[in-house]
């Protein structure tokens, strides 16, 4: 019977931990949360300590920390309205840039997988997409009103500039900008769920997506390229997205965050009844009606909310996932 092994507990943190997030390598990570800090972890021997404190941020509660593709810079995303860019030219990491603009609580925050482009979204209603422009310098290059309610997240597909948001309005929307006039706009609308959508996650491909939601349920999405007459793609707008399968009767309450492994193919869970549960595919699922089969369920697996969980990125079946009483886990899948 597959499980997850607990390896580690952290007590890094006052407070609630939002989120934890890999660098690319698989090494380090970091953590921020209602402290208002960053920590950074990485292993000593066999165990992860904390090897760097990140204070001076922000004003307010740390909602979200992101790392740049290339693993040199990290975002973090607060409820003070701003985001911060921090790096470590210096030799040792700082905020060297605050991106301003959002009303209020900035809720979330990704890199392109190009590293040039940085998306952030908020309460404010809105999605915003910054260009990288030069040392410590971001311009804005849009701003998306496609939500009529508190946009929760945003990710970027694996391999392109296609951008998913999650919101409070029950939908997903997808952005892409015009090759033409270089604008942004919202490209698909993706609904289905019947209540707010929490979080969001591509495949290895980026040709499906996989949505967890207040409603208790998990839609895997798949993208359809539309032909016309002659039979060839017009356009890279010229997709439709469709929800081949939904996971329902698995949760018992929202379901605040997924993460789809890009090696293994698992899907993670973190959900407000405290459990961490994963899927996989099924073997022979069908890529238009797929099936997937809950193969673990840690119970417990926190004391209060489960926020966050992630994938280690090397593939090595490391589970990190956080909670609202302050504590990080780090676990081991096990076959």
């Amino acid at each position: 019977m597959s499980k997850l092994e607990l390896l580690q507990t952290l007590n890094g943190h006052k407070g609630i931990v939002w989120n934890v997030s890999w660098h690319p390598l698989g090494n380090i990570f970091a953590s921020c949360g209602e402290d208002k800090t960053i920590k950074l972890w990485s292993k000593e021997g066999q165990d992860w300590t904390i090897k760097t404190v990140l204070v001076d941020g922000h004003q307010r509660t740390i909602r979200e920390v992101a790392w740049s593709p290339c693993g040199n810079f990290l975002a973090s995303a607060s409820f003070d309205a701003t985001t911060a860019i921090w790096d470590k030219k210096s030799g040792q990491f700082e905020c060297n840039a605050t991106l301003e603009g959002h009303e209020n609580e900035v809720k979330s925050v990704a890199w392109s997988p190009s590293g040039q482009l940085l998306a952030t979204c908020g309460r404010d209603k809105s999605v915003w997409v910054w260009e990288v422009t030069g040392d410590d310098e971001y311009e804005c290059e849009a701003v998306l009103n496609a939500h009529n309610q508190d946009v929760k997240k945003v990710v970027w597909h694996p391999t392109m500039d296609l951008l998913a948001s999650a919101s409070y309005d029950n939908s997903v929307k997808l952005y892409k900008e015009d090759k033409v006039d270089s604008d942004w706009s919202c490209v698909a609308t993706l609904q289905s769920h019947e209540s707010t959508v929490w979080s969001l996650a591509f495949d290895k491909t980026g040709e499906r997506l996989a949505t967890c939601s207040d409603d208790k349920t998990v839609k895997i999405w798949k993208e359809y390229k539309v032909d016309n007459q002659e039979g060839v793609i017009v356009t890279e707008r010229e997709s439709t997205w469709k929800c081949v399968c939904t996971l329902s009767g698995y949760h018992t309450r929202c379901i605040y965050d997924i993460s789809w492994c890009h090696q293994t193919g698992l899907i993670a869970t973190a959900c407000g009844d405290d459990i961490i549960r994963i899927f996989r595919e099924a073997e022979d699922s069908d890529p238009n009606a797929p099936t997937f089969e809950l193969i673990c369920t840690k119970l417990e697996a926190h004391p209060q909310d489960v926020n966050c969980v992630t994938w280690n990125p090397s593939g090595n079946k490391e589970l990190i996932s956080s909670s609202d009483n302050g504590e990080i886990k780090i676990w081991k899948f096990e076959e």
